[in-house]
Parts: C-alpha cells; structure tokens; sequence
C-alpha cells in the first residue's frame, strides 16, 4: 500500500514514520513518499526515517521527491500536511496581528484567517490533482487550520477527505485518566468545530461521567483544561473546552501574553527548526537524536503563554507524548482493513449539527469503516457555544468566498466578522499588512 505524505520535509514526519514501523498486520503501508518543494528538508527528513527503520524488517521503503503529481500518482492514501509560507509566514502572521492588538495564533482569529487565504488555494490544487490522479485515494488532512482547509478540499473530493487533530483526543484521554477510566473504553461527547470544541459528556459503561468531574474542584485542577480555564469557569459551562478555546475565554489576557513575550510561538519554531535543518547539512550528524532533542523543547513549550496566563504551571509528562499521527494511522488502518472503530474527527455535517448546513466541516465523533467517516448524532449545543460555532463558521465561508473569487472585499469582511476582531477598520488594516508581507496574497484584488 502507497501513502504519500505532502509537506514530507516536515518536522513532524518522523512521528508518522515511526507509528508505521510498529504496524506488522497485513494490509499495511509498505511504500512512503514524501513530497515538499524544499530539497533540503526532504533530505534532511530521510535521515532521520532511514535511522528510525534502522534495524526493523520489512520497514516501509521510503522515496523522495519534489513532483507532486509523482507522489500522488497512485496513491492509495495521502497525508496533507502542508505549510505554505512555512513557519517564517507563521510568525509574520502573529507579528501583523499582534501590531494591531488582536491573536495572531495560526489557526485562531487574525492568524488564521491569514493563514487560511494562503493555504486554501493550494489545498484546492492538490485536491484536484488527487481527484485526476489519485480517484480512488482518501486524503486526511493535517494541514491548518484544519477544520477550514478540509471543507476546501471536500468541495472537490467529497467524504473522502477527512481532517484529524489530536486536540480533542487528548482532552478526552486526560478527563478519562483523571476519571479512573479507560480511553479505551470511554464514550467521549465531544462536539464543535477544529479547535473550538466542547467535551459535554465522558461514558463509561453507559454512565455519564463528567458530573462527578465537574463537582470535584480537586480532580478539575489536576489536568491541563483544567488548570487553563479554572474549575469555577468549567462549572459554569457545565463542560470541558478544546484547550484552544483558552484564546476566546481569556482573550485580552493571551493577546497581553504573546505581546509581551520574548518569542511568539511561530518564531520559536522558526528559529528552533533552523537550527535542526542547519545542523543535518552535515553529513556526520546524528540525525534521530537530532530530531528527538528538538522535539521535546517544542513539546514542553505548547501553548506556554496561556499556562503562563492561568497559572498553570509546566506540561504534564504524559501530555507530551504527541497524538496526530496515532489518530491518522488509526483512521487509515479502520478504512483500508474495515478495521471499524470511533474516533474525532473533521467532516462534513450531514445534519449532525441542525444549525450548519450539510456541507459544513465539523468535529465530531464519527464511526470509521471501510466506507469512510460517518459523523454520529449529536445533542444541540447551548446557545453560547451555538453562537460561537456558527460566527466562526460563517467566517471561515467568508475566507472560502475570498479564495476562490479573489476578492479583498470578502477577505476584510472574513476578518471583520471574527469574534476575536473588534473593529473594521483593524480588519483593513490587518489585510494591507498581510498582503505587504505575503506574496501569495497577491491574489487579492
């Protein structure tokens, strides 16, 4: 079986890498192709698998290559994980929000949506070529924002892409530990949009579980959501935010945080990840311990500045064992040996949400067989997380409206319209400093 992985010079390929290396069962990967534009990085990548298979028969061959119809060609799965504009258009994107005052995070407010309008037209572009070259392939798409990016991608391949992240994964897995009960086990009721979602109910055994959660100040301190929103504000939801809803809850505090911080997060990565691509030029380096050092620092640092705001202290070693790529392999193992089984994820509504339409991208908990995803029934939600998904989603159709016509009109009123932009004016002025700095905006007319 083929899998193409897009963005194949990514730091993060190693962890798809090494999840295949443990899969013996038949019917499994057996050829990896990784595609970027950028040379190097794919070079540098390749080291790294070659010593991870190091040793293990029947490791997957792994194939390099900057054609993008090559690597799609044949595909029987491509893994999405692009970043156009790479992490230095991340941080430019976090700088030209943070000027005007508001977030500049990649997948959430300005930051998004800028990241949004350049990635969107190249999602459109590989999900045409797969549809010519690659019918019968199904696309899951890590690429962010997620959520918006695989609704691009479905208008032209329909169900068969599907949008995965860890996010609301781990949330569920930390209520469970903390529960006493197995992820394994447990029914998560998880509903909303990519990284703007609610856990409303964990069942075990058919009992609803989250009550005595939420009654428990001491058990609601003792796990990451929980030390971010602080259990009097989890109690008055009467539910457990995706981590991500940190930046809606406690927006001027975030908004301060990244302000005043040394680094934003995008620049960070930058800097970290040249270093390691630099590093790997040399021939002699080690490129696994290499990899492995660099991937720690950028774990223990996730979402430091919200932990700094709450007060929450440092990550928890358990939470620092990644995720996306456990939940990409899991998907594509359920599809292509109708391994059937549930998992999170982002797909279109199909009237699961009454208040979207059909055709929305939304995250939720989906039945997985050989069939593709099919999202399971969910209860409405309450009005404030009601009106937060259908503002956001009506913003993400103004960012689709933007990529596809080309219009500076559409792209000022997708920022405009977001919860976390408070003025027109600031929303023009956020299009002029994206445009000047993003080449790939120049589309906007």
């Amino acid at each position: 079986m083929k899998l193409t992985i897009l963005g194949g010079g990514g730091f993060r390929v190693p962890l798809v890498y090494g999840a295949l290396l443990t899969d013996r069962a038949e019917g499994r990967v057996t050829r990896v192709v990784l595609h970027d534009l950028d040379a190097e990085r794919l070079s540098a990548v390749t080291r790294v698998l070659a010593e991870q298979a190091a040793g293990v028969p029947g490791a997957p061959e792994v194939s390099a290559t900057t054609d993008l119809d090559e690597a799609l060609r044949g595909a029987d799965f491509v893994f999405s994980a692009i970043r156009v504009g790479g992490l230095a258009g991340r941080a430019d994107d976090e700088r030209v929000a943070l000027a005007e005052g508001v977030l500049g995070q990649e997948t959430v407010g300005a930051g998004g949506i800028a990241y949004g309008l350049r990635t969107v037209p190249v999602a459109v572009d590989i999900a045409r070529r797969v549809a010519r070259l690659a019918p019968d392939a199904w696309v899951i798409n890590f690429t962010n924002p997620a959520g918006l990016v695989t609704e691009a991608m479905s208008r032209h391949l329909g169900d068969r892409v599907i949008g995965i992240c860890d996010s609301p994964v781990g949330l569920g897995r930390r209520i469970a530990r903390v529960l006493g009960a197995d992820p394994g086990q447990a029914w998560i009721d998880y509903v909303g949009l990519n990284h703007l979602g609610w856990v409303r109910g964990l069942r075990v055994a058919g009992r609803d579980e989250l009550p005595r959660l939420l009654a428990d100040p001491e058990l609601l301190g003792s796990f990451e959501e929980g030390k971010l929103f602080g259990a009097d504000w989890l109690r008055s939801l009467g539910a457990v935010p995706n981590e991500y809803l940190h930046y809606y809850y406690f927006n001027r505090e975030a908004v301060r945080a990244y302000q005043e911080a040394r680094q934003t997060r995008g620049a960070f990565l930058r800097d970290q990840q040249a270093r390691f691509y630099t590093r790997l030029k040399d021939p002699g380096a080690a490129a696994l311990a290499a990899w492995e050092h660099t991937r720690a620092e950028r774990e223990a640092t996730y979402m430091a500045e919200n932990r700094e705001t709450a007060g929450a202290g440092e990550r928890d070693a358990d939470d620092l064992s990644g995720g996306y790529e456990k939940v990409a392999l899991a998907l594509m193992r359920a599809i292509a040996r109708d391994e059937r089984t549930t998992l999170i994820l982002n797909v279109r509504n199909r009237g699961t949400l009454s208040v979207l339409d059909a055709e929305a991208v939304i995250e939720v908990p989906c039945l997985v067989d050989a069939n593709g995803a099919h999202p399971v029934a969910v209860d409405p939600l309450p009005a404030h997380a009601t009106g937060l998904v259908c503002a956001v989603k009506a913003v993400e159709r103004e960012v689709l409206s933007a990529a596809e016509s080309g219009s500076r009109a559409r792209a000022v009123t997708a920022f405009a319209l977001h919860p976390l932009v408070d003025s027109v004016n600031v929303a023009r002025r956020l299009v002029e400093g994206y445009t000047e700095v993003h080449p790939g905006l120049g589309y906007l007319k």
